[in-house]
């Protein structure tokens, strides 16, 4: 998948001209949708290109026909589930601080694997603006926290016990300082809620937090557009394979 400039996808509401159009539009948003359930990789072109849904315009309908020729040219590229696991649930949480131009809203992506099989992904835009990446990127450890303790309910509930921490991974290291140190001060204040939250899974041994590298993040393609080698790296990283693919 070819890089997505971040203007196609999110130039003002107020610019450009109206797709003459929009219920097909809508109708071809709402079966993108439909496909992220089971394609990560559409995660976040998806979720930015539905914000348009009210007043599309035509260079959003040019961008989704972009998604379309790139399913087209990948129709066998799927989630691969491993029949060897371990069952151990392993975190990746990214935030793309303010990216909204609209907004000023940051977007929240995260990972979920059970051991090197992908079972969970999310694009979302957080609630509230953010006043650093650092406070962003706290925000998305906590959305993937509440993933992660709703995915080892259900594994007990089917009688599977994880003996061993979630390993959480973040690639900023303000925010893991933060969601390791007890002492709270005028800066995190407005966020001391997800920061407690944070920390008392961290107590109690539901997870463990780890920096990885910008270039390792794997919930980094669910945040910002990337370049085509980055991309296909991630994916790879992911499990998503293209089952068509020459081996």
């Amino acid at each position: 998948m070819t890089k997505y400039p971040r203007e196609e996808f999110m130039q003002a509401c107020d610019k450009g001209e109206f797709f003459s159009e929009p219920s097909k539009y809508r109708r071809l948003i709402g079966r993108l949708v439909y496909l992220t359930v089971t394609k990560p990789d559409l995660s976040y072109a998806v979720h930015t290109l539905a914000q348009f849904l009210q007043a599309p315009r035509l260079h959003h309908w040019h961008a989704a026909l972009r998604v379309v020729r790139y399913l087209k040219n990948a129709p066998g590229q799927e989630v691969f589930l491993s029949a060897k696991n371990d069952l151990t649930l392993t975190a990746y949480c990214d935030s793309d601080w303010a990216a909204c131009p609209l907004t000023r809203r940051s977007l929240t992506g995260y990972v979920v694997l059970l051991d090197n099989s992908l079972v969970s992904w999310k694009t979302k835009k957080q609630q509230v603006v953010s006043r650093s990446s650092a406070e962003a990127e706290d925000r998305s450890m906590a959305m993937t926290l509440c993933e992660v303790k709703w995915i080892m309910e259900l594994m007990r509930s089917l009688g599977i016990r994880q003996h061993s921490p979630t390993l959480l991974y973040c690639d900023n290291q303000a925010a893991l300082h933060i969601a390791a140190n007890p002492i709270f001060h005028e800066r995190t204040k407005h966020i001391e809620v997800d920061c407690h939250f944070i920390r008392d899974a961290i107590f109690a041994g539901l997870i463990v937090t780890r920096y990885v590298k910008t270039t390792e993040q794997l919930a980094d393609i669910l945040t910002k557009p990337l370049g085509r080698h980055q991309y296909h790296y991630l994916l790879g990283k992911m499990g998503v394979r293209n089952l068509y693919a020459p081996s």
